[in-house]
């Protein structure tokens, strides 16, 4: 009896130590490497739909504390870094809500930035955009929040054909990417021209009638200047993407967003 409690007990003791040692791993692998991240919101369609799920590269500038879960890294300032280039798509934490949020970078420190009648300007030169069609979606709730997408042919019926005008955007360095455009005279199409601080970036959401980022300060539901040492990783690529209310819905994924890379 003896023999076969002690058996029993090693087992168990084997069983926690491959949990905690799993546990250690995943930890590292998370903290170093890659991050996952579930988009929350409509902010970057339609580069980023709701249900997207994807892995932040965080090598790509660095660590600094919000590297760790809970930003428990004992690091000051950012170590092993890299600058974003513009046009890049950055998971970032929000400087004052602790919250993590996904957007595009826009403006690099000393750089100015404006909208003009819903045109983004970059150093007093107009970033250029070409029609590129509608973009439609289907009026219904999205995601585990369930909120209903925004459209410029409101209003329209629940399961209708939501639209929003859709332009490609060419930034200063050749990167091309998506924007779309609800309102005409939105809260965000004409700004005070902003200076990107030294150390800090100027993010947009490419849904620019629906997102709360760099055009406003945080206290007001934006992000404000995002801080170098709060840019958690670069997302790369959609690994797959869930349409209903929750990931584990697989009759829901969208088949033409598997490893879909994100421009």
């Amino acid at each position: 009896m003896a023999e076969s409690e002690a058996r029993k007990d090693g087992g168990i003791w084997e069983t926690v130590k491959t949990i905690f040692w799993a546990l250690v791993i995943a930890g590292v692998f998370r903290t170093l490497f890659f991050q996952p991240f579930w988009i929350p919101s409509g902010s970057m369609k339609d580069t980023l739909l709701i249900g997207d799920f994807l892995f932040v590269n965080k090598m790509a500038y660095g660590y600094s504390q919000v590297s760790c879960p809970f930003a428990l890294c004992p690091i000051s300032g950012r170590i092993l870094g890299s600058e974003p280039e513009r046009g890049d798509v950055v998971v970032f934490r929000h400087p004052t809500r602790g919250d993590d949020f996904i957007k595009r970078v826009i403006g690099l420190p000393g750089d100015r930035i404006q909208m003009r009648d819903g045109v983004l300007w970059i150093n007093g030169q107009e970033v250029p955009q070409e029609p590129a069609g509608t973009f439609t979606e289907p009026y219904a709730p999205q995601g585990p929040q369930q909120s209903l997408p925004k459209c410029r042919n409101e209003p329209v019926p629940e399961g209708g054909a939501c639209e929003k005008d859709r332009h490609t955007e060419t930034l200063p360095n050749g990167v091309t990417h998506d924007v779309l455009n609800i309102f005409d005279n939105g809260p965000g199409d004409n700004t005070a021209e902003f200076t990107v601080p030294e150390g800090n970036y100027f993010f947009l959401g490419d849904n620019r009638d629906n997102s709360g980022d760099s055009r406003w300060p945080a206290a007001v539901g934006g992000v404000g200047m995002v801080p170098a040492e709060y840019l958690i990783g670069r997302a790369d690529r959609i690994m797959f993407s869930s349409a209903g209310k929750s990931l584990l819905y697989f009759w829901t994924w969208r088949p033409d967003r598997f490893l879909k890379a994100v421009d």
